[in-house]
């Protein structure tokens, strides 16, 4: 019988899987737990927890739409890029003109901008279209609306708004990643992109 007692002393001193159950004053509550390697460790009793599968997991639609905006913003990304360039050169050149000689200046870079890139942007669809409004303001830091006003006139900036909003365009609309949840989304594509990852 001494023998069989000292087995299973040895047994519990040697081996970690044995533990010897303890009561443990744990935030002013008597807990149980178990003696490991002389720490004494409580046990707690969590709840179950159920993961659905389908919740990490994009629907199909939503895929689609996301491969969609990522070959949008691809697209029309060199656009924006181009385009702030242009606007950049235009306004150190037209900064110390003349008001007559300023107005002159912008309507031949207008002329010059269509000119080399009319074709290419009337084969572009409504949603690259946006996009690329969205990618104007990231680049530039104004919106459509406020670049066309400060160039061209509150008259044809308001031209221009009402005639965009007639195919679901809004020239106002801002350029804000952190508060809208599909402005984070171009933000982070055109990142990716920028860095060669997509």
């Amino acid at each position: 019988m001494k023998r069989l007692f000292f087995v299973a002393l040895f047994m519990v001193l040697i081996n970690p899987f044995f533990s010897i159950r303890a009561q443990v004053v744990v935030d002013q509550k008597i807990r149980f737990g178990a003696v490991v390697d002389g720490d004494t460790l409580p046990y707690y009793h969590l709840k179950e927890v159920k993961i659905r599968e389908s919740a990490s997991l994009l629907s199909q639609q939503e895929i689609r739409k996301n491969q969609k905006l990522i070959r949008n913003v691809k697209k029309m990304l060199p656009y924006a890029k181009i385009g702030r360039q242009r606007l950049d050169e235009l306004e150190r050149r037209v900064a110390d003109m003349p008001k007559k000689d300023r107005k002159e200046a912008i309507k031949a870079a207008e002329k010059e901008l269509l000119a080399d890139f009319s074709d290419e942007l009337k084969a572009c669809t409504i949603s690259q279209g946006k996009v690329l409004l969205k990618l104007i303001d990231r680049e530039t830091g104004r919106t459509s609306y406020v670049l066309v006003n400060e160039l061209r006139g509150k008259l044809r900036a308001g031209f221009y708004q009402t005639f965009a909003r007639l195919f679901g365009y809004n020239l106002k609309a801002g350029y804000d990643p952190k508060n809208n949840k599909e402005d984070n989304l171009i933000e982070r594509i055109v990142i990716s992109v920028e860095h060669g990852k997509l």
